[in-house]
């Protein structure tokens, strides 16, 4: 028999803009996106940790997180 003893997930999201809004337009929704998944991580009680968050030169927005996955125990994969 196994068991997990813990378990993370690390991703790479690029909030990319949407060609048919204006570029200001684009830049403001990806801002949401990005404030929009954290909501929901923290509404989830998904424990995470962001590596990194960077604006692109297009305004687009790379997001590096590690995060708890599905409900199993992290560890000390998030220290």
């Amino acid at each position: 028999m196994k068991r997990i003893q813990s378990a993370c997930l690390e991703k790479t999201l690029h909030f990319i803009l949407k060609e048919e809004l204006g570029h200001d337009a684009a830049a403001q929704v990806v801002r949401d996106e990005v404030k929009h998944y954290k909501a929901q991580l923290e509404r989830s009680h998904t424990k995470y940790k962001i590596l990194s968050e960077e604006v692109q030169a297009d305004d687009s927005i790379i997001v590096r997180i590690k995060m708890q996955y599905n409900n199993s125990p992290i560890g000390n994969y998030l220290d």
